[in-house]
């Protein structure tokens, strides 16, 4: 296994690349989706129960180049990391994908075009959220050991989603007034295959895998929209959709953790033994959806290193990273409380090495 660091664009600096090498990380995972206005914010202090959302998305008729990927790679390998994966599409890039709106061709093949010069600049993942509301009705608090202020979540979100939105981002700020109209479950699985058999060949061309992420929170109905993978069980429907080897899975521990159905260990066993593990994020958690809180890496429900044991017997080779972390009271709250989680994951990993 393979220790990385997941950054958001306004967090790709040189202070942060000589960070993550500073803990033992050979990797990222990069979010190009710029949250909060362009640059502005910061995903670890804002309201994150507030339904104004994630603001803007960004550019329609501008894709992410072949030549913005691989000057920002460059950049990376010059600290000595890997670019392992993009995590999430930019909802101006392919909002009528997961609408199924009059713009659905030319989205797909925006999303074809971001495969092909991933392929080309050598980043070997696409990480997706296959989501109409994204990630909502989160609280924030003081709920990890010592006070650290972590999220949780405290009941569903059922406010309904704004036209001109979708993941949480304003695609059209200028959208008339209403509301996206609630489909079914049927509905947006259909969608999900039509994105997989448009993408899935184009990935398997440019040698990109697509990482579908579960919903988080995981939850069957959230702001008046169904979700996909809302249960363990729904991963395997997703894989069985398209069979191919570029559709994996961006396997997130903590969500699967909430979910009310399964046994987290046997469901990392299940999947990693499939090979289907694109990457993995690793948290923890106390409680269940719609009721839980998170908490540092080794004080929630999962055993970590029990996960981590599952994943080595199975021969997972691939990419960990802290997901979300408990923020540490200290001069810089994120940094300490990613600090600890990858130093925890080091120190397994280095006794791997070892036995």
């Amino acid at each position: 296994m393979k220790l990385g660091l997941g950054l958001y664009r306004h967090m790709l600096t040189p202070e942060n690349f000589r960070f993550a090498r500073q803990c033992g990380c050979t990797h990222v995972i990069v979010h190009l989706v710029d949250y909060f206005h362009q640059g502005g914010g910061d995903l670890q202090n804002q309201p994150v129960g507030s339904k104004s959302g994630w603001g803007r998305a960004g550019d329609p008729n501008r894709l992410w180049s072949y030549e913005e990927l691989s000057a920002l790679k460059q950049e990376i390998n010059s600290y000595g990391l890997e670019w392992h994966a993009i995590e999430n599409l930019d909802p101006a890039h392919w909002h009528d994908v997961l609408l199924d709106g009059p713009k659905k061709a030319q989205h797909l093949e925006n999303v074809k075009t971001i495969v092909r010069n991933m392929g080309r600049a050598g980043i070997p993942v696409l990480g997706y959220n296959f989501s109409l509301p994204g990630v909502a009705g989160r609280i924030q608090g003081p709920f990890a050991r010592g006070g650290a202020v972590s999220v949780g979540m405290n009941g569903t979100d059922d406010t309904p989603i704004p036209n001109g939105s979708i993941w949480n981002m304003v695609y059209d700020p200028d959208a008339p007034p209403g509301n996206v109209p609630s489909i079914t479950s049927e509905q947006l699985w259909q969608r999900l295959a039509d994105f997989l058999e448009a993408v899935v060949p184009v990935a398997e061309e440019a040698g990109v895998t697509l990482a579908a992420h579960p919903d988080d929170p995981p939850l069957p109905v959230l702001r008046q929209q169904p979700r996909l993978v809302y249960q363990p069980r729904l991963y395997q429907k997703l894989i069985d959709l398209k069979p191919s080897p570029r559709n994996a899975l961006e396997f997130c521990v903590g969500t699967l953790a909430e979910m009310t159905e399964g046994n987290i260990y046997e469901v990392v066993d299940q999947y990693s033994r499939q090979g289907k593990l694109a990457y993995v994020h690793m948290r923890n958690v106390n409680g269940k959806a719609p009721h839980y809180r998170e908490t540092f890496i080794d004080d929630g429900d999962v055993n970590a290193l029990r996960v981590l044991e599952i994943l080595q017997q199975n021969h997972f080779d691939g990419v960990i990273i802290p997901d979300h972390t408990p923020q540490m009271d200290c001069g810089a709250p994120w940094h300490a409380g990613m600090a600890f989680a990858l130093g925890y994951f080091r120190a397994v990993l280095q006794g791997f090495q070892s036995t």
